[in-house]
């Protein structure tokens, strides 16, 4: 019997998301609309159901209107579950 040995659990695979940045006014953080397609239970119409996240960017490279990846990460503030990954897709209209 072995003593003092411990087992390190797997470290879970984060959830990455990409959405579309619907402002970037505040300081190191974007509110990003994260858009996906859900079948209605009863009627079964395929209907698109918006979510918002805000998520942590430290180098404020995301503008509004971009496309870009987020990821799961520790709680950095009260709604602040995600970080910016990539800017998947930067928006050509001028602001």
């Amino acid at each position: 019997m072995e003593t003092g040995t411990a087992v390190v659990p797997a470290r879970h695979q984060r959830q990455e998301l990409t959405g579309v940045v619907t402002s970037a006014k505040m300081e190191k953080t974007i509110v990003v609309k994260v858009t996906r397609l859900v079948q209605h239970k009863l009627y079964t119409r395929v209907m698109k159901v918006s979510k918002k996240f805000y998520a942590h960017d430290e180098k404020r490279e995301a503008r509004l209107g971009d496309t870009v990846k987020i990821v799961e990460t520790r709680p950095m503030s009260k709604l602040k579950r995600w970080r910016l990954a990539q800017v998947v897709r930067r928006d050509t209209r001028v602001n």
